[in-house]
């Protein structure tokens, strides 16, 4: 992500939260939500993740078009470097396949890990890891998670709500791109 689109997405992220300290509104709920819903999935180029604003940002020609709240591994701050380590990778990646199918509601997969990534656990001798997803919560409701979005709390992938992942399957086509930030 270059600083001019680092940046735009700062100052979207800024006037949202400024206008939420306001209580003012940008658009009506509906309107809001009637825009999101004109979308469909070839409409959305780029998925951001800023983990330190714990935010998931879908953009459209390098404009913001809608922004999550997410939880992220147990241990966010710094990159994914191995296998169980609980943190969020950190790099360019693509969303390569979706299952219906899984532990948690739905779960779009993160191509981790990248050459990059592969070529740094050789070299320091350890497992990079993998099978990290963008996924709704867990199925099994007895499974001991503390909760979204309050706290992070999964073994390394982004999660988001139900409702959330539902918007997320219809939006994002398998292929888009994803950039994961400190």
């Amino acid at each position: 992500m270059g600083p001019g689109l680092a940046k735009r997405i700062f100052i979207a992220l800024a006037v949202i939260a400024a206008w939420g300290i306001a209580g003012a509104q940008a658009a009506p709920a509906d309107r809001q939500q009637a825009n999101v819903d004109a979308l469909g999935p070839s409409d959305i180029d780029r998925v951001v993740v800023l983990k330190s604003e714990r935010r998931l940002v879908l953009m459209r020609r390098e404009s913001v078009v809608r922004v999550f709240n997410v939880a992220l591994g147990r241990y966010p701050t710094g990159p994914k470097t191995r296998a169980g380590d609980a943190r969020t990778p950190e790099g360019v990646y693509e969303l390569d396949y979706k299952l219906e199918d899984s532990a948690f509601y739905r779960a779009i997969h993160v191509s981790y890990p990248n050459a990059h990534d592969r070529a740094r656990a050789r070299a320091e001798g350890v497992d990079p890891g993998g099978k990290i997803m963008i996924h709704g919560l867990p199925n099994d409701r007895t499974a001991s998670y503390v909760g979204h979005p309050r706290i992070d709390w999964t073994q390394g992938c982004i999660a988001v709500t139900n409702a959330e992942m539902d918007e997320l399957w219809r939006l994002v086509e398998i292929g888009t791109p994803i950039e994961i930030h400190p």
